[in-house]
């Protein structure tokens, strides 16, 4: 009998010391009532056995954009610091890639992200990591939103697997997003292409996470249905949908009404459209660090609206 008891006493420590060990951490800077629906949402998943897999965008869902895009930073600073200093056919030859993507405009479209993983090619993986690294350092550091990464923080303590898509070349970002947000590089999805003898190619592997490719790219390499998915833009609004649980939508446009090509989104803007839908809204500051300057900027890419924290 009292094995049994020493047993029963046993199991239930243990218990308590797993729950304590999924405690909710509120996140300074959101409302109590935020709050309260993640920790409600997260505390009922403890008793799940699944998988539980969470999948957020990148750029202006965990870190700021504005005024723009790492990618595109990152491609026109190596021009400017690299590759205008010399004098060979790949230089210019690349040079001549960013010139297309110039005159191109849409840096969202297809064809100008496909066009970032071209410029890149024939250099290693390593070469790309550390371009995006050195852009982060350079541009970007200080700007992982602090709210999303206690998020983060919150839901890798209750279990979950936590993944990060972007339309940006995979190897660009793979190093500073696993340095920052604690998580491995290889949960980190972006634009593939085919690597040969250590360089990498122009071939892209689909399906690029951009718009339905990142409900396809959810299925295809992460092979499970998530509970929680986090997006900004129209764009993720296929992702959003894949979310069985809870959808987070970070600093969403309010201003454009979206027409008839974004479907069912269509007469609303996104911030309402996700409203709507009962999506968790919420809002980080992200706005231009006037001391940086953005190489960006000089090569004449349209700048993102800045998005100033919201008192709540």
């Amino acid at each position: 009998m009292k094995r049994l008891l020493f047993l029963l006493s046993l199991i239930i420590s243990l218990a308590a010391q797993s729950l304590y060990a999924q405690t909710y951490r509120p996140i300074y800077g959101w409302s109590d009532d935020i709050n309260a629906r993640l920790e409600g949402f997260l505390n009922s998943t403890l008793i799940m056995q699944e998988r539980k897999v969470a999948v957020f965008d990148c750029d202006g869902t965990t870190f700021g954009q504005v005024p723009h895009y790492l990618a595109d930073e990152a491609l026109y600073q190596y021009a400017d610091e690299v590759l205008r200093k010399r004098n060979d056919k790949e230089a210019a030859a690349k040079l001549a890639i960013l010139d297309r993507m110039v005159k191109n405009g849409d840096n969202v479209g297809k064809q100008y992200v496909e066009d970032r993983v071209h410029f890149l090619a024939g250099l290693t993986q390593q070469e790309i990591e550390n371009i995006g690294y050195n852009c982060y350092r350079t541009s970007y550091k200080g700007k992982f939103y602090p709210e999303m990464k206690a998020l983060i923080a919150n839901l890798k303590e209750y279990g979950f697997e936590v993944w990060i898509l972007t339309a940006s070349p995979e190897f660009l970002y793979q190093k500073f997003v696993a340095e920052e947000l604690g998580i491995p590089n290889v949960n980190i999805l972006g634009a593939k292409c085919v690597v040969k003898e250590g360089k990498t190619t122009g071939e892209i592997i689909p399906p690029i996470p951009q718009d339905d490719g990142k409900a396809h790219t959810i299925e295809t390499f992460i092979k499970a249905r998530p509970l929680i998915v986090g997006g900004n833009s129209r764009g993720d609004m296929d992702m959003l949908n894949e979310s069985f649980g809870l959808k987070i939508v970070v600093n969403p446009d309010d201003v454009t009404i979206r027409g008839a090509e974004d479907g069912p989104m269509s007469g609303h803007t996104v911030k309402s459209y996700w409203e709507k839908e009962g999506a968790l809204i919420v809002n980080c500051d992200d706005v231009a660090d006037p001391k940086v300057q953005f190489h960006t900027s000089r090569w004449k890419i349209r700048e993102n609206r800045p998005n100033p924290k919201m008192a709540h």
